[in-house]
């Protein structure tokens, strides 16, 4: 796991900056702090820092040259299957001289090029300079697990594992007007586009590739509605299920340093732990974030499974000062502002991880995958919701937090709208009379992602927002646990997210999704016989933190949320209608339905105020 970047002058007579393509790959250290690396010919430069998990000696140094000196690659990742591939190399006249993943991927390009992409169990983004075609190409996983920016700047070519870099090699740090749009009604930029102008992400399953000439391509190299429609029909869903997800697991613990698992006490953490036990792996460390306030609370079921199964089990609390100091952090790691609003406790979480473990495995994806969210709901019948929106005034939905987001989203009169806004907290109407902002943003590729949905999925609205989110909201939340766990340099794998599962499920019939109170059928199945009732039947709380009680009633955030009522964020042209002293003075007095409107402000002005002066 690591942290890459690059340069390349389009005009090919202008040669590398070494101290500038140090520079920018320094700005990753906290990515790779334990080995460092450069290449360097006439106009193009490639920069590395290294995490070393596989092959922790110097042979896995990077920038890695193929034997024949023809590519060189930076590479940010893990290929779980790597060595499935060593009798192929060796039958094809290829040596691997060092057990890390890094060589085989290498030698499986020269071998095959990019036809060797699908055959690849892993998480990457890796870049590879062709000296004979004088080309860059650019790739990044399936599901978008590993980070991959770049930008057109001034006739170069820039590239890095964060934005921040990017910012240091001289790019201007300027929000895109799409961007804000599209934060504030959708809480997060999706798709290809950032919150910034003329900084771009290589999509999940693409290829980005720059000839010195200047001429790209951008092609996709996996397609999940293709991947689900050629799944073939999988006879016994349950036995399949435990199988691959065992399989699975087995994969990501192939490792040369100690892992340990980020246990919330949910299902998803839990089935992770179950499985591991199953299999029969020893001395696992488990981590986890408790809170003093007991609906927020599954310490105890974290702890009760780690105990069952004789693993290690660390717990910590994040408050106060420590909470705003982690916040600050987070912020700078995320390079944008904070919207899962569970980055600080995250990033906390792997500091406290690291002195024990180099990679932590982590239950995401499972919600996205199999129906774990209870917004999922409100789609099973939607004609309920034209319903609650006539009666949605009625104190019954007023005093109940989430009966009032329902009335709130039951507004909402177009099914696309409703797969659309259904990851958000506020929605197009509540923007308008809140905010005063009424121009939703164009959503070019979240449209054409629910396009993709609606062909796949016909008439069928929740399994049309789990293909959504897979392709929008669960991105972000990989690139949160990227960033966060890396923060303290830490890997983070996600079992859920191996390709069988995600095209198996998404080829299943409803009921093995949406069967029980709870839904995630499939997993609960498959997990009946190792999971205890408690954690089968427990009510979902996932990580949810209480940042009303924070804002104002801890020292830290009350003199924060005081600068924040008078920010000159609000002299912005895209604010300036927004009453922010009316907003907090009622969150003071106790309406905590302020809450889904003031944090996303609240963490644009503590990233204006921390972040940008960096730069």
């Amino acid at each position: 796991m690591c942290g890459i970047n690059g340069i390349l002058h389009l005009q090919t007579q202008k040669k590398i900056d070494e101290h500038l393509l140090k520079k920018m790959r320094d700005s990753l250290e906290h990515r790779g702090p334990d080995d460092k690396g450069l290449f360097i010919e006439k106009n193009i430069g490639l920069g590395h820092r290294r995490l070393s998990i596989l092959d922790v000696s110097a042979a896995g140094h990077q920038p890695f040259f193929s034997d024949d000196g023809r590519y060189v690659m930076v590479y940010n990742g893990e290929i779980y299957n790597f060595k499935d591939f060593y009798p192929e190399l060796k039958n094809n006249g290829f040596d691997p001289k060092t057990s890390s993943d890094t060589e085989v991927l290498i030698q499986l390009f020269q071998l095959h090029g990019l036809k060797m992409l699908n055959r690849l169990n892993g998480m990457f983004a890796f870049v590879i300079w062709d000296k004979k075609e004088r080309k860059l190409i650019a790739v990044r996983d399936r599901m978008g697990v590993k980070p991959l920016y770049y930008s057109f700047y001034n006739e170069t070519f820039y590239f890095a594992s964060e934005q921040k870099a990017l910012f240091t090699a001289g790019v201007p740090l300027k929000i895109a007007k799409d961007g804000m749009e599209e934060y504030i009604f959708n809480r997060f930029v999706a798709g290809e586009n950032t919150l910034y102008e003329n900084i771009k992400k290589i999509l999940p399953g693409h290829i980005l590739t720059i000839h010195e000439s200047g001429k790209t391509t951008n092609e996709k190299w996996w397609d999940l509605k293709a991947e689900i429609q050629n799944q073939p029909k999988i006879q016994n869903p349950v036995e399949w299920f435990r199988e691959t997800f065992d399989d699975s697991i087995k994969l990501r613990m192939v490792s040369d340093v100690p892992v340990g698992v980020l246990l919330s006490g949910g299902l998803d953490s839990s089935s992770i732990l179950a499985s591991l036990n199953h299999q029969n792996f020893k001395d696992i460390q488990t981590f986890n974030i408790g809170f003093k306030e007991k609906e927020h609370n599954e310490s105890h079921l974290a702890k009760m499974m780690s105990d069952k199964f004789g693993y290690g089990f660390h717990t910590m609390q994040l408050e106060d000062n420590a909470l705003f100091e982690k916040l600050v952090s987070s912020t700078y790691f995320q390079d944008e502002p904070i919207m899962h609003l569970s980055e600080p406790h995250i990033l906390a979480l792997s500091q406290m991880a690291k002195p024990s473990v180099k990679v932590l495995l982590s239950g995401e994806g499972a919600d996205e995958l199999m129906g774990g969210y209870v917004r999922y709901k409100a789609l099973k019948y939607p004609s309920l919701l034209s319903t609650i929106a006539t009666i949605g005034h009625m104190d019954y939905f007023t005093t109940r937090p989430r009966y009032e987001k329902l009335a709130r989203y039951s507004q909402i009169n177009k099914p696309d709208d409703l797969v659309l806004y259904n990851s958000c907290n506020i929605y197009p109407n509540d923007i308008a009379m809140t905010f005063g902002i009424t121009n939703p943003p164009k959503n070019e590729y979240r449209n054409q992602i629910l396009a993709d949905a609606k062909s796949l999925y016909p008439n069928n609205l929740r399994r049309q927002a789990l293909f959504f989110d897979q392709h929008t909201y669960l991105c972000s939340l990989l690139d949160r646990n990227d960033r966060c766990t890396m923060g303290a340099s830490i890997e983070c794998r996600e079992p859920f997210l191996d390709q069988r599962l995600i095209a198996g499920l998404g080829s299943l019939e409803d009921k093995w999704l949406f069967t029980g109170k709870k839904w995630k059928f499939i997993l609960k199945s498959a997990m009946a016989s190792r999971l205890p009732e408690e954690i089968l039947n427990f009510k979902k709380v996932g990580l949810s933190v209480p940042w009303g009680d924070y804002l104002i009633k801890s020292p830290g955030f009350i003199e924060e949320l005081e600068s924040f009522s008078k920010s000159d964020l609000f002299k912005m042209p895209y604010f300036e209608n927004i009453d922010v002293k009316k907003l907090v003075q009622n969150l003071q007095k106790g309406e905590t339905k302020m809450i889904p409107y003031i944090m996303p402000l609240f963490m644009m002005y503590i990233w204006q105020k921390t972040y940008t002066n960096k730069f």
